[in-house]
């Protein structure tokens, strides 16, 4: 299957990503089925699921990305349904955005494949669990890969995509050509690896900061200004790979030799972050994690987050 072929959308899952991702191939003019997945398959989530794609299409039109005259067309190419021969008769390609439970997507891509076309490419959009332990359970294994999104969805541009140990490489190719059709960045791995290659990034990143934190070089304040006044932007820009070989190799080679022995290299659960699970302190949705998100702080971020991705986006998009 090739591009070309692609007429048909299904998406299984209508919250925070599904609803998203269900967006960017409706923008782009595909009729996309919408199949939530909660316990109780109410029309009601489904219903929720078209008010945040209706509130991200007004994003949109604020921001300059489209115009308002274009959301009715964008809406009705959307379909919601609780059945799943329904969602599935025709499609193309199906994404699946549920619960991360291996247990759970096992489940429904064992009753998907029984739905669809033969040819149908299958994608999950998991962060991390293992396509091929999800493959092992599917009688076609070769057309089914990861196409992972990256929240939020409607504003990152990246969809890493990853084969599984029997994906057939033209269905990876076929997934890279669909995600950039539809205005992302797709980027495809040679093979997978827990984690994949930004959640691996970030987890290292994050290691080091909690590291910095618990010996008392620096507060949490301090650090996230370094990175966004400095690493953030450059990395924007170029990469790390490629801003290596712009500061020389020489030179990395060098500070990449001392500073190994000095940067963490702890392994399992981080006492640090432990102890503030425990405390029942996880960030923005409990009100304090590192930072004090009570009163206006998390929304005001959390606006000021997006505004500065949605400039972004329509720099790209006007490139």
């Amino acid at each position: 299957m090739s591009l070309e072929d692609i007429k048909k959308i299904t998406n299984i899952g209508a919250g925070t990503m599904g609803h998203a991702i269900t967006l960017q191939f409706a923008l782009k003019g595909y009729p996309v089925n919408l199949l939530d997945m909660t316990e109780e398959m109410t029309e009601e989530a489904l219903k929720n699921g078209l008010e945040k794609i209706e509130s991200d299409l007004r994003t949109y039109v604020k921001a300059g990305i489209i115009t308002k005259n274009e959301i009715p067309a964008i809406m009705a190419r959307i379909s919601i349904t609780t059945d799943y021969p329904d969602a599935l008769t025709g499609a193309d390609f199906v994404i699946e955005s549920v619960v991360e439970s291996m247990d759970v997507k096992k489940m429904i891509w064992q009753k998907i494949e029984n739905l669809v076309k033969p040819q149908t490419i299958l994608a999950t959009n998991t962060s991390g669990l293992s396509p091929t332990e999800i493959a092992q359970y599917l009688n076609k294994p070769e057309r089914f890969l990861v196409a992972h999104f990256y929240n939020p969805a409607h504003l990152m541009p990246l969809v890493e995509v990853v084969p599984a140990q029997k994906t057939d490489p033209n269905v990876v190719q076929t997934t890279v050509d669909l995600m950039n059709h539809i205005g992302k960045h797709a980027v495809a791995l040679k093979k997978e690896a827990p984690g994949f290659v930004g959640n691996r990034i970030q987890a290292a990143i994050i290691r080091e900061c909690l590291s910095i934190i618990q010996q008392d070089i620096a507060s949490p304040e301090t650090i996230d200004d370094i990175v966004k006044y400095s690493l953030g932007l450059r990395y924007s820009i170029l990469g790390p790979i490629a801003s290596a070989d712009l500061g020389g190799l020489d030179t990395f080679n060098i500070i990449i030799g001392y500073l190994t022995h000095e940067i963490s290299n702890a392994v399992g659960e981080n006492p640090l972050l432990a102890q503030k699970v425990k405390e029942g302190k996880l960030g923005q949705k409990t009100g304090e994690g590192f930072y004090d998100w009570t009163g206006e702080q998390g929304k005001e971020t959390i606006k000021y987050r997006d505004e500065q991705l949605l400039r972004a986006l329509a720099r790209e998009n006007k490139n």
